[in-house]
């Protein structure tokens, strides 16, 4: 008799283990997009969130789609299922599995995956600038070597908080994610190099081992928004 209450205690315990529900608080980011761009293909955020800041404690869950961010109550329905509502204004339904955290489709919207971030945010980063922060790495991290344009032969660094070195007249970038730079550039991706507070758009392609930057020529008058269109190619790069 003794032995089966110490066996039924034993059991129970590892149900009260194995029963307590999981913590998503912290941040996620869309790991699907970062590794397609790892592999050298062509940026496709559109229509995508790329971020998410969970507080389970608060009921408070942030989202970014690149250019707008949304704040929302989180409500959980289930030990594995939450739903955001932002003030009746629509809302988004999560799943967790243990490892991934999902959101589900809806309307106009796929379903999405999100994993943790391998490198933790930095102290007083804004919470947003994670996900740009990995996709930099992926995307243009490493050494590429300028073979065709100003400064040819040079090695050139792209840093993931937006930093350049060896580019010429160029001392930070910043990829184009969504937004008015991305409806600009007429389908093709964009970035913004400068100097200091000077510098403006370029258009890149992006194929494997090798990045164009090519001169964004504005179409639009003075007093219309831009709408820029592939010019003469200023640099190729290639990755190392």
């Amino acid at each position: 008799m003794r032995k089966l209450l110490v066996l039924s205690l034993l059991l129970l315990g590892g149900c009260i283990h194995t029963s307590q529900e999981a913590d998503i608080s912290g941040i996620w980011i869309n790991q699907a997009i970062i590794d397609a761009a790892a592999l050298g293909q062509p940026l496709n955020i559109r229509g995508s969130n790329l971020e998410w800041d969970i507080n389970t404690r608060t009921g408070q869950a942030q989202v970014s789609s690149g250019f707008e961010m949304g704040a929302g109550q989180l409500l959980q329905k289930a030990p594995d299922a939450w739903t955001v509502d932002y003030n009746g204004y629509g809302a988004d339904e999560l799943r967790f599995d243990g490892k991934q955290l999902t959101q589900l489709a809806k309307e106009h919207h796929p379903q999405q995956v999100f994993s943790r971030p391998t490198e933790a945010a930095r102290t007083g980063a804004k919470w947003s600038n994670t996900f740009r922060r990995a996709l930099n790495s992926a995307y243009m991290g490493g050494q590429w070597k300028i073979i065709d344009g100003q400064g040819n032969g040079s090695s050139v660094v792209f840093s993931a908080d937006g930093g350049v070195s060896g580019l010429p007249n160029t001392d930070r970038y910043e990829l184009c994610l969504d937004g008015d730079c991305a409806s600009q550039g007429a389908g093709n991706n964009t970035l913004f190099l400068g100097t200091g507070d000077l510098g403006g758009t370029w258009i890149f392609v992006r194929n494997g081992k090798q990045l164009e930057i090519l001169n964004a020529i504005n179409h639009s008058r003075a007093d219309e928004i831009p709408q820029f269109a592939p010019g003469p190619r200023q640099w190729l790069l290639e990755k190392q």
